[in-house]
């Protein structure tokens, strides 16, 4: 993956969460702070030992005696344990060399030879998360697992895989490039450029914010490794040749280039052992030759100007012009003053009070800041960037004199003590949030500024930041307005980068690839292109070759396929609160609908979490492609809000002080948006549809899935109307309208349908200390409403009553809104959008989470992905990704991303289907695809999600108990029989969806509709 900037079965007992490496007594913590400075552990020297209190976690730092090898371990009470080891990987050319290595590398290794490891793993292991990632200038392969003796296994397979990698030549050819016949059995087929980094690069490129993020990086660093693409420019990958890419394996991915991080509660002891014994004592120290220079300092600035393709979907056609200017700052390892200079960049862009949103969003002059705005910390020397999107050419010089005043009037003026307060509160309350990837976080967090030797243990003290900013600012009120007169006003080194689009982009970029490709075959010998024919016959061979990975039976022989894991103490998690409501403040007249309230038993660090949910029926659905805006648009006074949090200056008392937060949050009072400010609505709306229409390539499978949905249930009907490429071009129109005052009137209507008690549930989650005044406050929030609310019409929606576990003998049941009206129908759709390659998805109504079929279903979507559809999707026909899903919803969804190919991607989903009906598999298949989904239902649930799903879809702990059995009960017969009721050609209703570049075949084919 390129970066620009499970639980076992049913979830071991006991035995296999703490094993023989999960100590029991004193927490992670205090056993860490007993390492003394100089202690020699297997191989390894603790350099420094230190408490973060901040994070509730102590560091322990290590250097490797023999290779130099760094290491830090981040000792912390939590089961979701990490592992990342990292490169600092700089090329100097744009072949994409750390991208395609990346790729290649976990395609096989000296212990693990099997073809493609990687993906064996994700069927194989417990993984909560397994990845990786090539970064401007470093390559990161983490993976977490709350499971000791997992961790172990992906531990030795993810050492063997950088260190000793084979590197094969059709590796090479597979996830780099290669030339390969259209169609590799015929060789009078034309040559074409194929490979999956290619192709994921062309995807990469048809973003133009990312394109503008590529050429504004390369610009203003232009003397070093940041000149270049790391990840590859599409053109310049087919110049990479094997040989190169062993060579940059050997010199670039060595211990002594190496940064090892663990998180968690198990031993560090035991990781550095096995790392040791695996991995770095079949090495000696080395001299790589890495490190980034820092950028040398212009004398004066800088203007350039790039070319991008025409947005279809901008939300003013003749507004499409970006531009920024950016700043060079100072190196990212003194990280007191990154840190300042990341607080000094949210002052400025954050909020609608911040000087820069003032002077550039409010006026309209485009449609949103450029999505490069802000502080970049992700290279050696730090930057800053201000500017627009979405505006027009003639609006160049107005920009650049706006952002240059603005940076007069912030030295003049500077910040308001109430904005910085707030800031800086933000800050010490996020520290407290849990969430389920907090290793993750951590490791991303700290990569960019280790990677250039910084401290990151220095990072993590947070508060010591915080305490010092603080310092500087009482003893020079003027502190930020001088960081912003030498980083901005007298900097020399900035760069003012334009972007407009340009009609003819994607056909230039064809004929450039088309010219690369014919001076590659130009230079072909008969003999070459005979090689070409046979490689590919070979490649082809490969792929279609069903390989299974024994080897990984051994190396996971510790986890154990049995039915006694299904015997689960289930946790008490919640508590009922229905008494909570018997209050004066209610009635039956008023009939509010609070159903539960529930209290998880887990630490959240005092912080208390609520949340509302609202029905939207049949009578709302001519208002409801509005309703994005009422959400974005409504809501309280935030700049009254900000103030008052400003006002705290004990931040010790932060946490005392929430219940008056969310008393003002949710005082009815607050909820009173100016419904006749038509110049504000216009700058959000025009935000809201630049954000819509840059976010459809990124995540384009997504859009895909969506679409092919909507004719099949409901709810997906919903989605895309609210979500979808619906939402999309409902946008388009909105931002497109001279007047909105028709939307403006809209607004009152959609408010007092999302603020009725009739329409409304509540769920809490909080600490038991804290639960009675979180319920007091949500009590107080309803009541508020209840008393204000006007008669009025009831809505009365066709309401039945559904079994919860239509299963059980006798099961809970809950009302729910019916369509009774929806019916559902096939549908082709297909987006003719600026792309160059395509994202495919193809729906099929099934069956919901409490019917018998549906585990098997899920089991199937598993199987079917990794079994075939990667292989056909990916392997041979060069995707990003491709594979299959079964969604809660009874949807079973067939997807690709980033495809070259687009109905044979279609015919690859039905030959997945074929492939399962003809039981093409083996029961390890079956036993390894349960695995996953199990790793799935039981991954880490973050604190302010606890019982989120019995709240949201009714799944009580006894439904997803019968679900766990219902998982491990599946059969082969199972498999083949839901295939073929539920997916064989006209079984049941599906609906399909392209979104791609003109396609002449699909525009001349009936069956499809064209958008």
């Amino acid at each position: 993956m390129f970066r620009h900037g499970k639980v076992f079965i049913a979830k071991l007992k006991n035995s296999s969460f703490k094993g023989s490496w999960r100590s029991r007594g004193s927490s992670a913590g205090e056993r860490a702070l007993q390492y003394t400075v100089g202690q020699k552990i297997h191989g390894f020297t603790v350099k420094e030992v230190t408490a973060v209190p901040d994070l509730f976690l102590t560091s322990v730092k290590l250097s490797h005696d023999a290779t130099g090898a760094q290491y830090l371990h981040a000792a912390r009470d939590d089961s979701n344990n990490l592992f990342s080891v990292q490169f600092r990987t700089t090329p100097m050319d744009s072949t994409g060399v750390p991208h395609i290595l990346e790729h290649t590398v976990l395609c096989g290794s000296q212990r693990f030879p099997c073809r493609d490891p990687f993906f064996k793993m994700l069927n194989r292991s417990l993984s909560t998360f397994m990845n990786a990632f090539t970064a401007s200038d470093y390559t990161m392969y983490p993976f977490s697992t709350q499971n000791a003796k997992d961790f172990q296994n992906l531990l030795s397979v993810y050492l063997d895989a950088v260190f000793f990698p084979c590197l094969r030549e059709l590796d090479f050819w597979q996830e780099g490039w290669r030339l390969e016949h259209k169609t590799p059995t015929d060789p009078s087929s034309l040559l074409m450029f194929k490979g999956v980094v290619f192709n994921e690069m062309k995807g990469e490129f048809s973003d133009n914010e990312r394109l503008y993020a590529q050429h504004l990086q390369n610009k203003l660093l232009p003397d070093h490794t940041y000149a270049v693409v790391s990840g590859g420019e599409p053109l310049a990958i087919p110049d990479l040749t094997w040989e190169q890419l062993k060579h940059f394996h050997a010199t670039h991915y060595h211990p002594s280039n190496a940064r090892f991080f663990t998180y968690g509660d198990l031993p560090l002891e035991q990781h550095l052992q096995q790392i040791e014994e695996e991995a770095l004592s079949k090495f000696e120290r080395a001299e790589p030759n890495t490190a980034v220079p820092p950028q040398k300092h212009w004398d004066k600035p800088r203007v350039d100007h790039v070319t991008c393709m025409p947005d279809a979907l901008a939300p003013d056609p003749v507004k499409q012009n970006t531009l920024c200017m950016s700043y060079l700052l100072g190196d990212i390892t003194d990280t007191f003053e990154a840190f300042t200079l990341s607080l000094l960049s949210s002052l400025m862009i954050s909020g609608p009070n911040s000087p820069f949103y003032k002077a550039l969003i409010e006026p309209g002059i485009g449609s949103d800041f450029s999505s490069s705005v802000g502080f970049d910390g992700s290279t050696r020397l730090a930057s800053f960037t201000i500017g627009l999107q979405g505006m027009a050419e003639a609006d160049t010089e107005t920009v650049k004199h706006i952002i240059a005043q603005s940076i007069d009037d912030i030295i003049a003026t500077g910040f308001e003590e109430e904005q910085i307060g707030a800031l800086l509160h933000k800050i010490e309350i996020q520290m407290k949030h849990q969430s389920t990837s907090f290793g993750l976080a951590l490791a991303s967090y700290i990569a960019s500024c280790w990677n250039h030797d910084g401290d990151p243990v220095q990072l993590l003290k947070i508060s010591e930041n915080v305490s010092r900013f603080r310092q500087c600012l009482k003893e020079n009120p003027r502190y930020l307005q001088d960081k912003v007169q030498h980083y901005f006003k007298d900097n020399t080194h900035r760069l003012t980068l334009t972007m407009s689009p340009d009609e003819r982009f994607l056909e230039k970029q064809a004929e450039a690839e088309e010219q690369k490709l014919q001076q590659k075959i130009q230079n072909l010998s008969h003999a070459d292109h005979k090689d070409i024919y046979e490689k590919g016959l070979q490649l082809l061979a490969v792929q279609s070759t069903t390989i299974y990975a024994f080897v990984f039976i051994l190396v996971f022989q510790g986890i154990i396929l049995s039915s006694s894991c299904l015997d689960r103490n289930l946790p008490d998690m919640f508590q009922l609160w229905s008494d909570i409501f018997n209050s004066p403040h209610f009635d039956d007249e008023q009939r509010l609908r609070v159903l539960v309230m529930m209290s998880a038993q887990e630490l959240s660090n005092g912080i208390s979490y609520s949340g509302h949910m609202y029905a939207m029926t049949s009578a709302a659905r001519t208002l409801a492609p509005t309703a994005d805006l009422q959400e974005t648009f409504g809501g309280m006074d935030q700049v009254k809000f900000m103030k008052r949090i400003a006002e705290m200056t004990d931040l010790a008392s932060v946490l005392r002080k929430l219940p008056r937060i969310k008393r003002h949050l949710l005082n009815p009072e607050n909820m009173s948006p100016h419904f006749d400010d038509e110049q504000r609505l216009r700058v959000l709306v025009m935000m809201s549809a630049q954000e819509l229409s840059n976010g459809i390539s990124y995540s384009g499978h997504m859009y895909a899935m969506t679409s092919a949905a909507r004719t099949l249930a409901p709810t997906a009907d919903l989605q895309e109307t609210f979500g979808g490429m619906d939402q999309v071009k409902f946008m388009k129109r909105i931002a497109e309208m001279t007047d909105l005052t028709s939307v403006l009137r809209k607004l009152p209507r959609i408010k007092r349908h999302l603020l009725n008690p009739e329409n409304m549930r509540c769920a809490v989650n909080a600490t038991p200390q804290k639960m009675s005044d979180a319920a007091g406050e949500v009590e107080r929030f309803m009541g508020n409403i209840a008393a204000n609310r006007k008669e009025r019409k009831p809505v009365r929606p066709t309401v039945v009553e559904r079994a919860l576990d239509p299963q059980a003998a006798s099961s809970a049941s809950r009302k729910l809104i019916s369509e009774p009206h929806f019916k559902p129908c096939q549908m082709k759709t297909y987006f003719q959008l600026p792309f160059n390659v395509n994202f495919v998805s193809e729906c099929v109504r099934t069956v919901p989470f409490s019917h018998a079929d549906y585990a098997s279903l899920c089991i199937l979507a598993r199987m079917m992905t990794t079994k075939f559809l990667h292989g056909e999707i990916r392997e041979k026909g060069g995707a990003y990704e491709g594979g299959a899903t079964m969604g809660g919803g009874g949807l079973f969804s067939f997807y690709s991303d980033r495809d070259p190919n687009s109905t044979q991607t279609l015919s690859a989903f039905r030959g997945g289907v074929e492939w399962a009906r003809a039981g093409k598999f083996t029961q390890q298949d079956i036993d390894e695809a349960k695995l996953s989904v199990f790793s799935a239902v039981d991954a880490p649930v973050a604190p302010s999600d606890k019982g989120l799903g019995h709240f949201l879809n009714g799944i009580t702990d006894e439904i997803k108990q019968r679900y766990r059995e219902r998982l491990f009960a599946v059969t082969d017969k199972n498999l083949i029989d839901v295939a073929g009721r539920y997916l064989g050609v006209g079984q049941q209703t599906c609906g399909v969806a392209i979104l791609g570049p003109e396609n002449e075949s699909i525009r001349k084919d009936p069956s499809w509709v064209v958008k």
